[in-house]
């Protein structure tokens, strides 16, 4: 016979019990980017489920905050390198969604549930959010990914955390919630294989993605502009034409004034004329002293400035400092000294070669970018980043697992750019075709589709998928009142 304390719950010792729920935890984070290593999450998922099953509030939070420390000091551990005390209060942060979900679980069936109210949380807020870390970006690799066209990443979440739960639920004998789950996950990995997928290609065209390389490691600040420009000018030399496109990497034109009254815009056109191509290039502007302008600039084959999208989704204590006076008296904000204007705009642009959809760097990790750019007729997508600041690829594979999700989301090809890497191009089934080599100069060149057809999760967004998990706990809170009155 088991032993029961007096709360009525199974006696475990909480060492122990914590000891394995951040096991869970970093199970979950090396099954993300750049491991990859997709079964361990629905390991992890499983073994946190099992050891939450049953117990009281008080043990259940320690249990939660043992898991999101597992996945979230590995999975936020490349934040150290600008600032360890700034990691420290994200991992925190991060950890504090997870705890309130499953705060609100005591079951194996409703972990699914918690974690999707927590990730749809910690996507959202504060300041926009972080989706970095979460779930589904570690099963890019996995057959949870086709789901992303029925509901986005939070599906995929909750897929594999049903396919978790669902084990162990079978493991304590409760072989109805433990079959529901499995059947579950299953059923949603094959409805998301056969869900409407963008529709069949309306147009075939070449892209050209340039990577000029160079060190990495080095912050923008510390880092020769000129020299950036540079090794981007050489490397389009190496553009094979006929092409229909060129796409150029984030922050690799910087100018102190509007790019169109500058000898670098002579530059770029008089490039553009002799690739005899469209280039669409990354430009960061100053304005005043105290702000700058982010954009991606499109130069016509004609050497004429023909386009141009500001970006909108600005990285927090990156590329701008919230209530910068205050934070100021408390940090070194010299990393930062100027803070971005943010844009407007869907990111939707017409280019010669067709309409295209952009995502400028971190906006690859908020879905309502890439989906508002295709909403807005976008055709294709382009993620003009840059991650040379990094020093190792934990960054730069995440980005690329953020864009495969972003393409089956929308149904959309897709191609990224990034000074030092990684440059990639992903079909619209989330499939990484090829990817360039990191701080190596190289231009990736490949046929891509324009598709015009939309994904359900394009139409719908996030809303369903929360409703589903909000509703589940809300029957299950119910049947407890009724239970217990």
């Amino acid at each position: 016979m088991r032993s029961h304390g007096q709360d009525g719950t199974v006696a475990c010792p909480l060492i122990r019990n914590a000891l394995l729920c951040l096991l869970a935890g970093v199970l979950v984070a090396v099954s993300l980017p750049p491991w990859g290593w997709w079964p361990l999450a629905v390991a992890g998922l499983g073994l946190l489920a099992w050891r939450l099953d049953g117990l009281t509030l008080r043990p259940r939070l320690g249990a939660a905050v043992a898991f999101g420390l597992g996945q979230f000091v590995i999975g936020f551990w490349w934040m150290g390198e600008f600032t360890r005390p700034g990691s420290f209060l994200v991992m925190l942060l991060e950890t504090f969604f997870v705890t309130v979900g499953l705060a609100l679980v005591r079951r194996p069936e409703l972990v699914p549930a918690g974690l999707v109210l927590a990730e749809a949380a910690r996507d959202r807020v504060p300041l926009g959010g972080l989706p970095m870390a979460g779930v589904a970006l570690g099963q890019t690799g996995g057959p949870a990914l086709g789901s992303a066209r029925l509901g986005g990443a939070l599906l995929v979440l909750g897929l594999t955390a049903c396919a978790g739960g669902g084990l162990a639920a079978l493991v304590r004998r409760r072989w109805v919630a433990g079959g529901v789950l499995v059947a579950v996950a299953l059923g949603g990995v094959v409805a998301g294989a056969v869900a409407p997928d963008g529709g069949p290609a309306a147009k075939t065209i070449t892209v050209a993605a340039v990577q000029g390389g160079g060190p990495r490691g080095l912050r923008a600040i510390n880092t020769d502009k000129s020299e950036v420009l540079d090794r981007h000018l050489q490397a389009t030399t190496l553009v094979r034409p006929p092409v229909d496109l060129v796409l150029w990497p984030e922050d690799v034109i910087d100018v102190d004034a509007p790019v169109d009254q500058t000898p670098e815009a002579e530059l770029l056109g008089n490039l553009a004329r002799a690739v005899g191509a469209p280039i669409l290039g990354g430009v960061v502007e100053g304005s005043g002293t105290n702000h700058f302008r982010n954009a991606a600039v499109l130069w016509g084959p004609d050497g004429r400035i023909i386009g141009r999208y500001e970006k909108v989704h600005r990285v927090p204590f990156g590329e701008y400092v919230p209530a910068r006076g205050l934070v100021s008296r408390l940090a070194d904000l010299s990393a930062v000294p100027a803070d971005a204007i943010p844009g407007t705009g869907s990111g939707a642009m017409d280019t010669p070669a067709g309409r295209v959809g952009i995502t400028i760097s971190y906006e690859v990790y908020f879905a309502d970018r890439a989906r508002a750019a295709v909403h807005d007729g976008g055709q294709l997508l382009f993620v003009p980043t840059n991650a040379a600041s990094f020093k190792t690829s934990q960054v730069p594979t995440t980005e690329v697992a953020a864009a495969r999700l972003r393409a089956v989301e929308n149904g959309r090809d897709l191609v990224q750019a990034a000074p030092t890497g990684y440059a990639a191009f992903v079909d619209h089934r989330g499939r990484l075709l090829v990817r360039s080599t990191l701080g190596r100069q190289e231009v990736l060149e490949r046929p891509v589709k324009l598709r015009q057809g939309q994904t359900v999760y394009n139409r719908t967004g996030d809303g369903p998928v929360v409703l589903l998990a909000a509703l589940a706990l809300a029957v299950f809170g119910w049947r407890r009142l009724r239970s217990s009155s």
